[in-house]
């Protein structure tokens, strides 16, 4: 009777916790109000049992020194956007989970990767628990998608998906999306932390058993987080997420986790009727209309994992009527805005705490490091002035509360960039002149040496443009 006892525990929805009774505040992660309770049957006999014995092969400890295997046979894409952030291609029997929100392009990705493993005569298995064979069909003929190795599978058990597997023996398996998938043994409903960790768990023994690439599509929360407890992040070997706003065309491919390659790397490309291509001068896209004698628009060099963008500021002011005026900023940090406006009013004197502040990034670029921080403060400057900017000009630096100028970093990749991109004239932080200058002989632009104004303060980068 024992071994057949009903047992309930509450499982934490943000980390994954479990405890057996029920708290108002998680004990791991300390977020309130997020265990749920579970009711765990005994698991019958199932396949899912099945794979909980012998599945990883050697089960007995191994000298490191006697291990042996064939080199680093990586499956390549031909896919450079995708290839890249891989490490190289895809790795047999990793288990690949792609993030995003809905709507973004994770399935039409997928997609376009299954066609180009199936090109090279590789056989998919393409299992979705979101739409039937004959929805995949239509975004397949969408994207000119049709592979005599690509199968299809509309379900949501994973022990089924699993059996069809081991008939197949595909080079590559598909779950779209995790959180629509179940397997037998586990009493909760599909999305639960435990359905999505068990799931998850038996895709990952699987992959490890038959050498098989897992691919396991997951959404996300309104924070940005992949739905489900954090520990799916931990199971698997390479997380991706695929971000972009879906008013724009444009999207970025990030890695987070990456055990077969560097998570420095990144993606960039532009979602068009036929699916995503690749983009491989992403500042010449992002900059094709950018309109230069407009006062408020300021050209910044971000980086991008390791490869430098070019985009474009756009900065707006207006005198408010309302009590509290409004701060608005697209694909920027609003905090940050927050206090580059305080250091610009505390110490340069110019006030906009009765203006209305409107900050847009161009093209659905997200901006996330501090190197722009001056290139934007001059545009917040130039639109209140109504200075316009001089042409040509390019503005990197990190400022203080005090309103110095610090160095950046990689600021190197960044001038080339610039260089190419036809820039002739550069306002650069002060720490980075020996750098800059070393960068510029050693790279044949000590032409450029002469263009490049270094400041310390925040001050003296505004005289420059009056």
């Amino acid at each position: 009777m024992s071994a057949n006892k009903v047992k309930t525990k509450y499982v934490c929805s943000n980390c994954g916790a479990e405890t057996l009774k029920w708290m108002g505040r998680c004990p791991q992660c300390g977020e309130w109000n997020t265990l749920e309770e579970q009711v765990e049957a005994p698991a019958p006999k199932s396949l899912s049992l099945g794979l909980k014995d012998d599945i990883l092969t050697p089960a007995k400890p191994q000298k490191l020194s006697s291990i042996r295997y064939n080199g680093d046979k990586r499956i390549l894409l031909h896919m450079k956007e995708v290839d890249r952030p891989l490490g190289g291609g895809i790795v047999p029997g990793s288990v690949i989970l792609w993030g995003g929100e809905p709507g973004i392009g994770k399935s039409t990705l997928i997609l376009q990767i299954c066609h180009a493993m199936a090109s090279q005569g590789n056989s998919v298995l393409y299992c979705s628990g979101e739409e039937s064979e004959i929805q995949v069909k239509l975004r397949a003929e969408r994207l000119h998608v049709n592979d005599e190795n690509c199968f299809i599978y509309a379900g949501s058990s994973i022990d089924s998906i699993i059996k069809e597997a081991e008939t197949i023996k595909p080079a590559m398996l598909v779950i779209d999306s995790i959180q629509t998938m179940y397997i037998s043994g586990v009493d909760s409903p599909m999305g639960s932390p435990a359905q999505i960790r068990d799931c998850t768990s038996a895709l990952v023994r699987f992959a490890k058993k038959m050498n098989i690439s897992v691919m396991i599509i997951g959404h996300v929360t309104k924070e940005g987080n992949l739905a489900g407890p954090r520990i799916l992040e931990h199971m698997v070997d390479v997380v991706f997420y695929l971000e972009g706003d879906r008013s724009y065309q444009f999207r970025v491919l990030r890695t987070v986790k990456n055990r077969f390659g560097s998570t420095a790397e990144s993606g960039l490309f532009v979602m068009e009727g036929s699916g995503l291509k690749g983009i491989e001068d992403p500042s010449k896209y992002l900059l094709r209309n950018r309109s230069e004698a407009a006062p408020g628009s300021m050209v910044v060099a971000c980086m991008e994992g390791l490869r430098p963008v070019l985009v474009e500021i756009q900065a707006l002011t207006v005198h408010s009527v309302l009590a509290i005026p409004r701060r608005i900023a697209a694909g920027y940090d609003y905090n940050r805005m927050i206090i580059l406006l305080a250091v610009l009013e505390k110490r340069v004197r110019i006030p906009f705490s009765s203006d209305d502040v409107y900050l847009n990034v161009a093209g659905g670029f997200r901006v996330k490091e501090t190197a722009a921080d001056l290139g934007i403060a001059l545009a917040l400057v130039s639109v209140k002035k109504d200075i316009p900017i001089p042409g040509g000009l390019m503005a990197l630096g990190e400022i203080g509360l005090t309103g110095e100028i610090m160095p950046v970093s990689k600021i190197g990749p960044r001038l080339k960039e610039a260089v190419k991109m036809k820039f002739t004239r550069f306002l650069l932080p002060e720490g980075n002149r020996d750098e800059v200058t070393d960068f510029c002989k050693s790279n044949g632009l000590s032409g450029l040496l002469d263009s490049m104004v270094f400041v310390k303060h925040l001050k003296d980068a505004i005289e420059y443009i009056r």
